[in-house]
């Protein structure tokens, strides 16, 4: 049986489960824009050349750069694909969209597990750091995510570390009302500080997972990457291991600019995960293959749209399912 095959019988035991076919849904929803455009680029390709040829290649080459896949990671592809289709001799176009799909999902795969989970501290709160420039909607994920820990059961709280934007603390305080998550926060002043005080009252309340916000500049790395030492530093002081994951904040319709902004913060300080939101509003999907590709950092939760449930646990079947739905299914 090949990876298709396997693939194919992975996907359909899963949907038996109500929880894993809700779930399987909401990315076949999510990625619809990007699947619309990206495999109806691919079935055309499949009727309209009877042969693999190097005019296949090049067009298959610009649909997976316009899905934001990425220049480099498309080249790599590319030669992959020649490779297995020389030493498999194949030689029909519609066979191969089965290779494609399974090239593809080994890219992100590679050798390691398929499930990428928060690193959750056994010993007392678990401390997320959200790092990212502004507008990539940094402050609702928090929100998204502290609504999900909340129904899991836990104890939440957030902590506004970006004290000197105009409305930031007060945002996030009102995210906590309305998430039933404990708050700490002061304007205009060190985050450092607030960080280290907020750090103190989680411990004191006893929280099991805290959030905390962190400003959005980039501009100057320099000040930046201080920033952020003296955050680690001070979050280490007070509970020993954290933060237990830093994930980085990306708008998933920003494109290539998103795995420069991946790049320049990778750089900075030790980013543990990828959050991808807006995915559903983009045609651009293929990005969560070019991010593993170029700097080799896990995507953990992928926004799939605007209700606090639509940000969802990174499922490397379902998302291949998601953009890959209507050939997978025709080949059933």
């Amino acid at each position: 049986m090949g990876l298709f095959e396997k693939f194919k019988s992975i996907i359909y035991k899963k949907e038996t489960k109500k929880e894993e076919s809700q779930n399987i849904a909401a990315y076949e929803k999510g990625l619809e824009k990007t699947r619309k455009e990206f495999v109806s680029e691919l079935s055309v390709l499949g009727h309209k050349f009877t042969k693999v040829t190097d005019d296949y290649y090049e067009e298959l080459e610009n649909i997976l750069i316009m899905a934001d896949i990425g220049v480099n990671t498309v080249m790599k592809f590319i030669d992959r694909l020649k490779d297995r289709v020389k030493k498999e001799n194949i030689t029909d176009p519609k066979y191969l969209q089965e290779v494609i799909i399974d090239e593809l999902f080994i890219i992100y795969v590679s050798g390691e597990s398929l499930s990428d989970k928060i690193n959750i501290n056994p010993d007392g709160p678990t401390v997320i750091l959200m790092v990212g420039v502004n507008g990539v909607g940094k402050t609702t994920t928090i929100a998204k995510l502290a609504y999900k820990y909340k129904n899991e059961g836990k104890k939440v709280m957030l902590i506004a570390g970006d004290t000197f934007r105009a409305g930031a603390v007060e945002q996030l305080e009102e995210w906590a009302n309305k998430t039933g998550s404990l708050f700490y926060g002061a304007k205009n002043t060190d985050p450092a500080g607030v960080i280290f005080d907020g750090l103190k009252k989680a411990k004191e309340e006893q929280a099991d997972i805290v959030l905390i916000d962190t400003a959005g500049r980039l501009q100057n790395k320099a000040n930046l990457m201080k920033e952020l030492e003296k955050i680690n530093k001070v979050i280490g002081m007070n509970i020993p291991n954290a933060p237990h994951e830093t994930l980085l904040v990306i708008d998933a319709a920003t494109g290539q600019n998103g795995i420069l902004q991946a790049e320049s913060f990778k750089s900075i300080t030790n980013i543990t995960g990828i959050v991808l939101t807006k995915l559903d509003g983009t045609a651009k999907g293929g990005i969560v293959l070019a991010i593993k590709e170029s700097v080799n950092i896990p995507v953990k939760f992928i926004g799939l749209g605007e209700a606090m449930t639509d940000l969802k646990t990174f499922d490397i079947e379902a998302y291949i399912y998601g953009l890959f739905k209507d050939m997978i299914d025709d080949g059933k």
